[in-house]
């Protein structure tokens, strides 16, 4: 018996955003929200999966979007890659479901609040070895909440939990235990089975149950992530060298007038930083640039200096919408329309 990773959106949306087992997404949510505690008895996902309806690698950056018991919206992304400006992602989705909720000509008080929740399979916050984290308007002083919590942020950093299975204990852990390990997992295991949604999560998710489509999905997702995280990787390691080298030479011209050994090492990690970001964005053109032969066919010098020129947010939406593409003019189309 072999299971699918829910870390990627194709399987997340399938598992998390059933319609026929709403009852998935609830006991997730009351555990992820309110610590295990039944406070959501009912809810009603927006766009449930339905085979077929996953087009491209990423349709939305919301995963799962549902209203739940007191007329809250609960907006749901699993993020496998800690990408450029990723935390403003988050605040400004956030920010637009709330706002998009009024239709023209509706008062401030058809307005309800939204809950964020956010999975990372990387760690966020390094100064805290807090698994869920939350975050809310509140005085900075006196520290007291605004009135009627209208935003919520919610984060789960997956790679800060570190208990094997015999050591779970409550609702949140054994969730948080499924979206970490279940692909390594050969059987239900009893401590999961027992919870009766992470039961009917697990049948969802073995690969036995999967159409032929559904398999070649999972596997074109997984690899699309692996591709992703092996140009970060690169990337990083050139960056690092070009960065000592940079540095160093940076340092010693500083060093003149400030003193040698402390230009030095001020060129180094300012070097390093300089070039740990720039070695990013060369791994990833590199990687697109591979993806767009394998897709449409060797292009024009000109089309590769204009790919070479987008910034990090416009290379990772290409990598998105390049998947897409079937020939060169779809590309080019996408560079003119400003990606």
């Amino acid at each position: 018996m072999r299971f699918i990773s829910p870390k990627t959106d194709f399987a997340f949306k399938k598992i998390f955003a059933s319609s026929e087992h709403p009852e998935i997404l609830i006991s997730f949510l009351n555990a992820m929200l309110y610590n295990g505690e039944p406070t959501i008895q009912e809810l009603e996902i927006i766009d449930p999966y339905s085979a077929g309806s996953v087009t491209g690698l990423k349709d939305t950056y919301l995963d799962v979007k549902a209203k739940i018991t007191g007329n809250k919206t609960v907006i749901v992304e699993m993020q496998v890659l800690n990408v450029a400006a990723f935390e403003k992602r988050v605040v400004y989705n956030a920010a637009k479901t709330y706002s998009t909720q009024l239709k023209a000509g509706e008062g401030y008080l058809k307005l309800n609040p939204v809950i964020a929740l956010t999975i990372t399979d990387f760690i966020l916050f390094e100064n805290t070895e807090k698994l869920i984290s939350n975050f809310e308007f509140t005085e900075t002083e006196e520290k007291f909440v605004y009135p009627n919590c209208e935003l919520k942020l919610v984060f789960v950093e997956l790679p800060k939990f570190k208990k094997e299975l015999n050591e779970l204990e409550n609702l949140p852990e054994k969730w948080i235990y499924f979206m970490k390990n279940a692909p390594s997992l050969e059987a239900v295991p009893d401590t999961l089975g027992s919870v009766e949604e992470i039961n009917t999560a697990l049948g969802i998710a073995n690969r036995a149950n999967l159409t032929l489509d559904e398999l070649n999905d999972v596997d074109k997702r997984e690899m699309f992530i692996q591709d992703q995280l092996g140009s970060v990787m690169k990337g990083i390691e050139i960056g690092i060298q070009q960065g000592i080298e940079q540095g160093i030479q940076q340092g010693i011209e500083q060093g003149i007038e400030q003193g040698i050994e402390q230009g030095i090492q001020q060129g180094i990690e300012q070097g390093i930083e300089q070039g740990i970001e720039r070695g990013k964005i060369e791994g990833e053109i590199g990687l697109i640039m591979r993806q767009i032969v394998r897709r449409v066919g060797d292009v024009t010098v000109e089309v590769q200096t204009r790919i070479q020129g987008l910034s990090a947010e416009q290379l990772d939406d290409l990598g998105e919408a390049l998947l897409d593409f079937r020939s060169q003019e779809d590309l080019i189309a996408w560079l003119e329309s400003g990606g």
